[in-house]
């Protein structure tokens, strides 16, 4: 017993500079100090935890006093997750995900996002000759819960005054915008949830509600085309319609990655791609969620508010510029991107 001890002394004599010194960093870092860490500091961490991995698989072997293997087992595992697990906070990844994660898987998707674009535009052109030659063809295309009372049948009056919302009526309708916002983004939401969801059915759903979606959006402003209101109606619509189109444009996109992997994953089994495939477009869709938000609060609020037609457009080309910089300008990969 005492030559046991002996042993585990000098053991312990030999190395506890190395533990002691790998326990403070470890006490700092815990202590939510660790950006106050050296690079020196850093860089020693795993040598040090190599070390103290080296010392315990030697403590178990030679089976030194328990005590020893207990905290040499304990301070191997905090080294562990300091040196290899995620050391990003909450508002580190939430910035990563907007400054470089969503904007990439934009960017990764652009051949989908073309042809979902493409489908919106083939839909609203085609509702758009139809409605025009045949006002018969607005009811086939749109849903009457959408329609609320604008149809062939109303005048142009009527319709302008769905356009604008001017004196008592703003007044009226203040304490109704926040929960029509609610309502939009919860609506607009399902419809690129659906996209999305639907893309594992090798894409055929998706493409069909993306259709879908263009032609009611091509039948509503044949409408109001025909009673020489186009211009009000595209800034009634442009001032929150760029971002939401966009947004429901880039979740069928998602759905369609999702949809391609699975009818061709290549090299890789079916479920791995579409699994693979999933976890880029899940990146995606988080932020159409955001952009579904922002969208909201321009129609429930923005567009009653604003009865301008030049200031509508102005703010829908000034959404489109911002969009289409931030996912489509180059960024320089960071080396450090990637890593926890």
């Amino acid at each position: 017993m005492d030559e046991l001890r002996l042993k585990s002394y000098r053991f312990r004599a030999e190395r506890e500079a190395d533990w002691r010194r790998l326990e403070a960093l470890l006490a700092r870092a815990e202590g939510g100090m660790a950006s106050a860490l050296s690079d020196e500091q850093l860089l020693a961490a795993p040598v040090l935890y190599r070390a103290a991995l080296s010392s315990l698989s030697v403590a178990r072997a030679t089976s030194l006093d328990q005590g020893l293997i207990d905290y040499l087992e304990s301070l191997c595992a905090r080294a562990y997750f300091f040196v290899y697990g995620t050391r990003s906070t909450l508002l580190e990844r939430v910035g990563r995900f907007f400054a470089t994660d969503w904007p990439r898987a934009v960017q990764s998707l652009w051949r989908e996002t073309l042809v979902s674009v493409a489908l919106t535009v083939v839909g609203a052109v085609t509702a758009f000759v139809l409605v025009v030659q045949d006002p018969d063809w607005y009811n086939t295309f749109m849903p009457g819960e959408m329609a609320q009372g604008r149809g062939p049948g109303a005048s142009t009056a009527a319709l302008r005054d769905t356009l604008f919302d001017t004196g008592h009526k703003v007044a009226q309708a203040g304490d109704q915008l926040p929960p029509f916002a609610a309502f939009l983004f919860t609506h607009n939401a399902g419809i690129a949830i659906l996209a999305f969801a639907l893309g594992f059915a090798l894409c055929a759903p998706t493409a069909m509600l993306i259709t879908y979606n263009g032609l009611m959006l091509g039948a509503f402003v044949a409408l109001f085309v025909s009673h020489g209101l186009g211009i009000e109606v595209g800034g009634w619509l442009s001032i929150h319609g760029v971002t939401e189109i966009f947004a429901i444009c880039l979740a069928g996109a998602a759905g369609f990655r999702i949809g391609t992997a699975t009818a061709f994953p290549g090299d890789k089994p079916r479920l791995e791609a579409a699994t693979a495939a999933g976890r880029q477009a899940g990146v995606m869709m988080g932020g159409v969620l955001v952009m579904l938000l922002c969208a909201g609060a321009l129609e429930g609020i923005g567009r009653q508010v604003i009865q301008s037609t030049p200031v509508r457009y102005a703010i829908a080309a000034t959404t489109a510029a911002v969009w289409l910089l931030y996912f489509y300008l180059p960024r320089r990969r960071s080396p450090a991107h990637g890593q926890g």
